[in-house]
């Protein structure tokens, strides 16, 4: 059964940073693409970065580009998503989702291509 957990959420000032860990259990994701989530109150759930297997290619959200990095660990089985100058509009849910079917050139940007999430974990960035 493979379980995604997110860690490193919290609560920070407009303009601090976080990192944000996705450990993954049950099965090695060295082959599957992942990506980072996330979902605001009352709005849909969106794309925040992807990063292919191997860490061939990355892909971010055009709110979050020059502030966000993703990175994988595939010796820990694990993601993360470094988080700098944050801003308000950054609060959300962050969802971290496997895409078990995904190429080794580019990351898929939907909700729909990913297979597997976690639970979340809060981000609350104030002013």
């Amino acid at each position: 059964q493979v379980q995604l957990v997110e860690s490193g959420g919290g609560l920070v000032q407009a303009g601090g940073s976080l990192r944000l860990s996705c450990a993954v259990s049950g099965r090695t994701v060295s082959t599957w693409g992942m990506g980072w989530f996330r979902q605001a109150p009352g709005k849909e759930r969106e794309f925040v970065a992807g990063i292919t297997w191997s860490a061939y290619a990355t892909a971010y959200a055009d709110s979050v580009k020059g502030r966000f990095t993703i990175s994988r660990d595939d010796a820990k089985n694990t993601v993360y998503l470094q988080m700098h100058s944050l801003k308000p509009d950054d609060t959300a849910i962050y969802y971290c989702a496997a895409d078990s079917y995904s190429s080794s050139h580019f990351t898929r940007l939907s909700v729909d291509d990913y297979d597997y999430w976690g639970q979340g974990t809060q981000v609350t960035v104030s002013s």
